[in-house]
């Protein structure tokens, strides 16, 4: 299955809709993903027709974050790259960017949820960011929006010691905007899109340049950062993986 079938794009008037659609992974994104989804965001930037872009998953999920599977060979200096213009694209998108959780997030899903200007939440959605599990570091400019929504305290929570926000959590700590039940997420919600983008284009598009350009500087500051730890990390954690295996044909 390539980014043509895991990607789903629609146009609906000024709506543009991504849908992950790899349900038998939980939605979960590979490299060729990152990379259709950059595009996607990049050429939505520059294109008149598009106002508002709205991501969504396919099934039970919003996503499961990274395919470890996938991906388990190619952490490497090129999957680092595509994470990071995937992350700033999202920093750097001028228009509305809204997110339909329609299930569980996990990982990327959730760090970059805080890059998005309004966020629907199933009431059955659950926000994870497993990094110390992994023994990794934070992405998504998480390290820098997650204490500035939530608090410092939450956010070590939620990037150190893998603790799950629920929905109706994310809501009181202002994660998210609105929560709808599971069965009228992807219907119900579209009322209320329809009615922000019926808000003209340089409204939205000044008001959001007026309130995210004093931090879009650190933001991508922040992204380069985090992604140069993350490689690092990642790196450690293969090369102690390495060690353990050379260790034991000793045996």
């Amino acid at each position: 299955m390539d980014s043509a079938d895991t990607i789903i794009e629609t146009l609906h008037g000024n709506i543009k809709t991504v849908k992950y659609n790899k349900p038998r992974r939980k939605n979960a994104i590979d490299s060729d993903m990152y990379q259709r989804v950059t595009r996607i965001l990049n050429n939505a930037a520059k294109d008149d027709s598009v106002s508002v872009m709205v991501f969504t998953g396919t099934g039970d999920y919003f996503s499961s974050g990274n395919d470890l599977v996938a991906a388990r060979d190619v952490h490497g200096p090129t999957f680092f790259n595509i994470l990071h213009d995937f992350i700033e694209a999202f920093i750097k998108f001028p228009k509305l960017l809204v997110a339909i959780v329609n299930g569980p997030a996990v990982g990327i899903a959730v760090t970059t949820l805080p890059l998005c200007d309004v966020i629907f939440a199933a009431e059955n959605a659950f926000f994870y960011t497993p990094f110390g599990k992994l023994g990794i570091t934070a992405e998504g400019c998480s390290t820098y929006t997650f204490p500035r929504i939530i608090g410092y305290r939450k956010a070590l929570e939620l990037l150190l010691f893998n603790q799950k926000m629920n929905a109706q959590e994310a809501l009181d700590n202002g994660f998210v905007n609105y929560l709808y039940k599971p069965e009228d997420i992807q219907t119900k919600v579209w009322d209320k899109l329809m009615e922000i983008s019926n808000v003209s284009d340089y409204l939205l598009t000044t008001t959001k340049r007026l309130m995210r350009g004093p931090i879009q500087d650190k933001l991508i500051k922040v992204n380069d950062e985090e992604i140069a730890l993350l490689s690092k990390a990642w790196a450690a954690r293969r090369e102690g993986r390495e060690n353990v295996k050379t260790s034991n044909s000793k045996l």
